[in-house]
């Protein structure tokens, strides 16, 4: 969408149509010379237009800011999935989203691979890029040339997660996956692998309706599956109509069992109905388990079953804690907001996932602008709750979710940089901002500028050099 007096972009969502590499980038302040790695992000980039489609399904493209030594470098590349593909080589679009295929598809041609367009990872020697429908797709590193799908030698099936959880103790990866049983069923598996690859368990189970599981929850203990009001529905589909949907009469459940426990020993809590993307943190206190997470009151980006729209003002994402009683004694849990402030895509220092933790951060809205659902700043808060520092972009920039980064292995918690992409919506690209983690109030440390835009995308991570 244009401006049309400006002829300045309105948001940064469209894709843009082409791959580079831009081996010398500009810095303004000074890059932090213990920062060498690379910071991986994943996001939509449709490669063509495709009526009706959803921006959840659009292709997966790879953008890699790589530092070192002070200096900087980038490269962004589609991930070449078999959908991609065979677009690419019919030079157009020929699916519509969620597997529907366009009037004059081939009748061979498949989305089996999916999009691989939402997060990426590095565990057990692999980059992986994910999306929640589909198979893991290992990347090589560096020349992000896709390798091919990571099924572990045959020991996972079917839909793996896009937020998978490693422990930071036994490096252990937890997943899960939702649609296990086929397209827009109730069905879960949930899973392990070793810090050295292999898969140590693969089971499934019935949760009480078919539902976006977009994160989940792992404690040191513990894991708890949120099945929530954005439901799936294959009558829906076979009528044309949205496969999901904001159906909040269905109540909201969590599913609560033990890392070494199985399913048949799930506990199913009920919550007030509400929708949570994304999970801060969460941790065990004695009979208790406590997660920090961003609460919608109504689902965003999805309508009713009618196809009327929810309500853009609870349609709003806020710093929220569930806290779960184990003893027995009710089948509810609390739900409490810490904080108004619109806010998405929070993080955590990695190396406290699953335990308590003193400091976490995410992407915010300008309270001051009409746009709330534009992020445009950063919040730092402690571990209960309270906001320490925040910072805010200038009027119009927006910016991705912040990704942490410790300033060596041993550091204290907290005790690093928070990189983000952010776009400058007057001059229509992208900086990478470096800030301090412990002071973002100053604003950025360091900034690396990129002639263009990196659109809006969903999830990234950071990998070391060593």
């Amino acid at each position: 969408m244009l401006d049309q007096v400006t002829t300045k972009p309105l948001n940064n969502l469209g894709p843009i149509p082409m791959e580079c590499d831009a081996p010398f980038l500009k810095i303004s302040g000074e890059l932090p010379r213990e920062l060498n790695g690379t910071l991986y992000r994943n996001g939509p980039n449709p490669q063509f237009d495709a009526p009706g489609a959803h921006w959840f399904v659009g292709d997966g493209m790879l953008h890699a800011f790589h530092l070192e030594n002070g200096r900087a470098s980038y490269r962004n590349r589609w991930v070449r999935t078999p959908k991609w593909q065979a677009e690419h080589d019919a030079g157009r679009a020929l699916f519509g989203g969620f597997g529907r295929k366009l009037p004059g598809t081939p009748a061979d041609v498949t989305t089996d691979g999916g999009v691989a367009n939402t997060n990426i990872i590095f565990h057990a020697g692999r980059l992986l890029a994910l999306e929640e429908g589909h198979m893991p797709t290992e990347i090589e590193p560096g020349t992000l040339n896709r390798r091919g799908y990571c099924d572990y030698n045959g020991a996972i099936q079917g839909p793996f997660t896009a937020h998978p959880k490693i422990d930071p103790v036994t490096g252990e990866l937890v997943f899960f996956g939702y649609n296990a049983a086929g397209p827009l069923t109730p069905t879960l598996s949930f899973g392990s692998v070793s810090s050295s690859g292999t898969v140590t368990r693969f089971d499934r189970f019935e949760a009480p309706y078919a539902s976006m599981v977009h994160d989940f929850i792992v404690t040191e203990n513990h894991m708890l599956f949120p099945i929530l009001p954005i439901t799936g529905s294959m009558e829906r589909a076979m009528r044309g109509q949205a496969p999901y949907a904001w159906e909040p009469e269905k109540g909201g459940y969590v599913g609560v069992m033990k890392r070494n426990g199985t399913a048949k020993d799930i506990v199913w809590f009920r919550a007030e109905t509400c929708y949570v993307f994304h999970v801060l943190n969460a941790w065990e206190e004695g009979n208790r388990i406590v997660a920090d997470v961003l609460q919608y009151e109504e689902a965003p980006l999805f309508n009713h079953p009618d196809g009327s729209p929810t309500d853009p003002v609870k349609s709003r994402a806020r710093y929220c804690r569930w806290t779960f009683d184990l003893s027995g004694n009710t089948d509810r849990f609390t739900q409490t907001y810490l904080d108004d402030l619109t806010g998405e895509f929070p993080c955590v220092d990695d190396r406290r996932a699953g335990f308590a933790s003193a400091h976490g951060w995410y992407a915010c809205a300008n309270p001051d602008l009409p746009m709330f659902g534009a992020l445009s700043g950063v919040v730092h808060v402690d571990g209960k709750g309270k906001r320490l520092a925040n910072y805010l972009l200038p009027p119009g920039d927006t910016l991705s979710e912040p990704v942490f980064v410790e300033r060596h292995k041993d550091a204290a918690e907290g005790d690093g940089w928070l990189l983000a992409v952010v776009w400058r919506a007057r001059e229509n690209r992208s900086d990478l901002a470096v800030f301090n983690a412990q002071d973002i109030e100053s604003g950025p440390a360091a900034l690396v500028h990129l002639g263009h835009r990196v659109p809006d995308g969903f999830h990234g991570n950071w990998v070391g050099a060593n």
